[in-house]
């Protein structure tokens, strides 16, 4: 067993060193004591704004070098021990060194997040499909992995829109993941999610399947400038409502505005302030305007306004199946986990680490 913790360790060991690398720890090092000093200024809350980032930034710099240095630390004192190890000592050797391992592989998903959006929060929309009751359950069953997921890692929770079937499930949500790399983790979740399962709303205990649509964009920075005309804009007032319809709010606080020269429409019902609302739908409507310019840039402006494709059979990423077998399986990496209820208990990770590593999205 001596000889397989050797291996494995030597293995480690270039994995961090490469890590060391790859994430550029010592620059890391230089950019944190720039933005301490920063983060010290008096004068820092007189930009609400620029102190919110300057704080983040600090945040996720200290969490990569403490990471790391735990990582480098724990690794140089297995190798230390492995040196003076007797047989007794093997099994927890062994367990320390498995646990290192996860830890690396952790930090090499940070190292694997590009983009210049990687770092930000990110705007989860869920859209019931083909399958009627059924696929307005099914939305809702997501809605609850998404939020377990999120809650799992740490990240914040907003839910500015929330849209409820008239028998059950939601027919749509809005939610707002909040956290360093959020959107980095997420990004490639969106797509057409399949369920097959026995009908819960059928007397013939058939097998059905529903679609429902995931759609993750990056809430922008207030520093990203979109210019916004305020003619083209049409803003409506309405009233929050729960389940079945019921309106929750005596007054009509909830907002919704339309961009009328690209039809998007975003909307908040999530506090009681209809102040709070609409900069709330103002700031969907940025990070969505802001999504389709990256969009035209690359050209695919017409995927993303006139082909979007239907949430129904064909172009669905992952299938979430319980009957007659219980899986899991992504269509894109491959990847696949037979505990289908541990997945939709918020245990996505293996799914967002597949893409990440393979590229695949």
């Amino acid at each position: 067993m001596l000889d397989q913790i050797k291996d494995e360790l030597k293995k480690l060991q270039a994995k961090s060193a490469a890590l060391g690398t790859v994430l550029n720890i010592e620059d890391q090092k230089k950019q944190l004591a720039s933005i301490e000093e920063q983060a010290a200024d008096p004068n820092l809350w007189s930009d609400n704004e620029r102190a919110k980032k300057i704080l983040q930034d600090k945040k996720i710099k200290e969490k990569i070098i403490a990471s790391f240095e735990e990582l480098k630390n724990g690794v140089e004192e297995i190798a230390t021990m492995v040196e003076m190890a007797q047989e007794s000592d093997l099994t927890d050797l062994h367990k320390e060194l498995l646990e290192l391992d996860t830890k690396a592989d952790k930090l090499e998903l940070s190292a694997l997040m590009s983009g210049e959006y990687a770092k930000s929060n990110a705007i989860l929309s869920i859209n019931s499909g083909a399958g009627g009751t059924d696929a307005q359950d099914w939305a809702q069953i997501l809605m609850r992995m998404y939020t377990r997921w999120a809650e799992s890692h740490e990240f914040g929770i907003d839910m500015p829109e929330i849209s409820y079937g008239e028998e059950a499930g939601i027919k749509g949500v809005t939610l707002i993941i909040t956290g360093p790399y959020a959107y980095g983790y997420l990004k490639n979740e969106s797509g057409i999610h399949r369920l097959v399962r026995i009908s819960p709303f059928s007397s013939e205990g058939k097998r059905h399947t529903s679609f429902v649509a995931v759609e993750v964009i990056p809430e922008i920075a207030d520093e990203v400038k979109i210019e916004i005309n305020p003619s083209d804009l049409k803003v409506d007032t309405y009233r929050a409502s729960g389940p079945g319809g019921q309106n929750v709010n005596k007054v009509s606080s909830a907002i919704r505005i339309t961009h009328i020269p690209t039809g998007i429409v975003t909307q908040s019902q999530s506090d009681r302030s209809q102040h709070n609302n609409r900069d709330t739908a103002m700031r969907l409507l940025k990070a969505k305007l802001n999504e389709m310019m990256q969009e035209q840039q690359k050209d695919k402006i017409d995927e993303l306004r006139g082909e979007k494709k239907k949430i129904e059979w064909g172009h669905q990423i992952r299938s979430y199946v319980f009957q007659p077998y219980t899986l899991v399986k992504d269509h894109r990496t491959g990847a696949e986990v037979g505990d289908v209820q541990r997945v939709i208990d918020g245990d996505i990770d293996p799914f967002i680490e597949a893409s990440l590593r393979t590229g695949k999205k």
